[in-house]
């Protein structure tokens, strides 16, 4: 019968313990009527009776060990989920934050690279404004170059134009003027003016034909009811008055 009950629980071998003793002795002890009126199944419904009063076996410790480790394994699955999840949100926050960086810094590019723009537009505008200023310089330096050399001519013949008018007058005119004045001398006639007198009357005489000019010209002018426009060059530039200025002729002859 023992034998029969360890095969009915084999998972449970106090439980086979607390049945009783699986001896020959306690085996013996039965009543032999007992044994013979009560088939095997009722003997097997008997025992079960006072094992259901009983508490309850406590389970196998293969059976604790693997709810202990199933439990412990799904507890070290909630603690690594819980740890990805905070680095998640750290590494998230990270990046929004280099994200908000990257855009300030996106835009303070497209602000200097608009400024860079604007800056190359006022570059080309001064490049071109310097084109042009060095063009007019370099015009200008041309100009004056050949004001220096006309300068420079007219300052040749006149120390040229000098030289021959005081070899002719210390020279041949003096010879000739002497002569002139001592035949008019023995004519009785007057003796001709110097040269500085005559000078001095053909200047004055231009002076006074520019003058007279000049006050004709403002005339017409004023019975027109507009005044003479002042010739200008195309650039805008007046225009230099021809002729020698008044004066000049004068300052000539008494040097």
């Amino acid at each position: 019968m023992s034998q029969h009950i360890q095969h009915h629980h084999p998972q449970q071998p106090q439980y086979v313990h607390y049945a009783g003793p699986s001896t020959p002795t306690y085996i013996q002890s039965v009543p032999v009527p007992m044994m013979g009126a009560q088939p095997m199944h009722q003997v097997i419904h008997y025992q079960p009776q006072p094992q259901i009063q009983s508490p309850p076996p406590p389970p196998p410790a293969a059976s604790i060990s693997g709810g202990q480790r199933l439990a412990q394994e799904d507890w070290t699955k909630d603690l690594v989920q819980l740890a990805k999840q905070a680095e998640l949100k750290k590494h998230a926050l990270t990046l929004q934050l280099h994200t908000a960086h990257i855009l300030s810094a996106h835009a303070s590019l497209d602000q200097r690279v608009k400024a860079i723009q604007d800056v190359k537009e006022q570059k080309n505008k001064l490049e071109s404004e310097r084109a042009r200023l060095l063009k007019c310089l370099q015009e200008v330096n041309l100009d004056r170059d050949q004001a220096d050399l006309a300068q420079a001519t007219l300052d040749r013949e006149c120390d040229g134009l000098r030289a021959k008018i005081q070899v002719l007058s210390e020279g041949e005119y003096a010879i000739a003027k002497n002569d002139v004045d001592r035949l008019r001398a023995d004519l009785g006639q007057e003796p001709l003016p110097s040269l500085q007198q005559t000078l001095e009357e053909r200047s004055a005489a231009y002076l006074e034909e520019r003058r007279r000019q000049g006050n004709e010209s403002e005339n017409t002018a004023a019975s027109s009811g507009q005044k003479r426009p002042s010739e200008s060059t195309p650039d805008g530039q007046s225009k230099r008055p021809r002729g020698r200025p008044k004066g000049s002729r004068n300052k000539k002859a008494t040097s």
